[in-house]
């Protein structure tokens, strides 16, 4: 069974149907023996977890957020940010979304597109590639659900009876528009969720920090899309792939910031606490030991921090 991460990605500035393609691949920071397919490249990913004990919250959540520019583009501190959660994999492409789990965009101010890359790691070879991607579409319109920064908007994700794939419905509140993705590979079938609750622990063992399965991450240590170079690896304080604004607290500053309003689980509950994965030393992101385990596997993680 190859195991995924199935996220959807928020592209700051970008309006499907684009003309100017973006070939990287982001990928995830790997374990040792994890090896990125293509182009594809690490970086650092701080992240938020809301945290449940209840049956089901792992399977069911929707989130309430979107981030406006201000002095400083909002894509600048990285390429995108994305709220996913963790599948199992027992190759769908749409125009804006690539094969390779990346995306094209074109640049519109204040606007919103998504894609949902599920990225797995093979079984044989240890290689991380993406296993679907598709671009959220409007249902009323069928082109691209477009979204404006300062909007309202919730994403849901949630598994059905039919147990064909995760659903990912996301709902502009003041236009009523809507879209929906479902996590169903052509090549690998219906990527299902995991674990069934949204506690630490319940994290994949290849994955580097020991989390819940579902989380809000912020994709860092990339170059943003509007910047020469676009969407490219780089170092706090690099002087060869500048400019390198992950790390600085004045471009955080400078665009209002994304709000999560509320997570919601299915049964109406809301999360009992949070945990982060966070920068507390600017590139040194994660815990400095790796104190826990997944229960999947016998593979050392870097732990979460709890808060209460």
């Amino acid at each position: 069974m190859r195991l995924a991460l199935g996220p959807l990605a928020l592209t700051a500035g970008a309006a499907g149907g684009s003309s100017t393609a973006q070939s990287l691949c982001i990928a995830h920071h790997p374990q040792d023996f994890v090896w990125y397919t293509g182009s594809c490249t690490g970086h650092d990913e701080p992240e938020i977890d809301p945290l449940s004990t209840r049956p089901g919250s792992a399977q069911d959540l929707t989130w309430i957020v979107l981030p406006t520019n201000g002095a400083v583009q909002v894509d600048s501190v990285g390429p995108t940010f994305w709220i996913g959660g963790t599948v199992t994999d027992p190759n769908s492409i749409t125009t804006g979304c690539t094969a390779g789990g990346g995306y094209n965009v074109t640049y519109s101010p204040n606007t919103y597109t998504a894609c949902s890359p599920v990225w797995e790691v093979s079984k044989h070879g240890s290689s991380e590639s993406a296993a679907f991607n598709a671009l959220l579409t409007d249902a009323a319109t069928g082109g691209p659900l477009v979204m404006h920064s300062g909007d309202t908007i919730t994403d849901h994700q949630y598994a059905t009876p039919a147990k064909d794939g995760i659903h990912i419905t996301v709902t502009h509140l003041s236009t009523g528009h809507s879209g929906t993705i479902i996590l169903n590979s052509k090549v690998d079938g219906p990527l299902m969720p995991a674990f069934d609750v949204q506690k630490l622990g319940n994290a994949l063992s290849r994955g580097l920090v020991n989390d819940a399965p579902n989380s809000l991450v912020w994709e860092i240590g990339h170059t943003g899309n509007t910047t020469t170079p676009a969407g490219q690896f780089c170092l706090p304080g690099s002087s060869t792939k500048p400019p390198c604004y992950s790390y600085n607290i004045s471009s955080w500053l400078g665009f209002q910031p994304l709000q999560i309003k509320s997570v919601t689980f299915g049964d109406g509950s809301s999360a009992q606490s949070w945990a982060l994965v966070r920068d507390f030393g600017q590139a040194l992101q994660f815990q400095q030991t790796k104190g826990c385990t997944s229960p999947m596997g016998g593979f050392p993680q870097y732990c979460s921090t709890a808060l209460r």
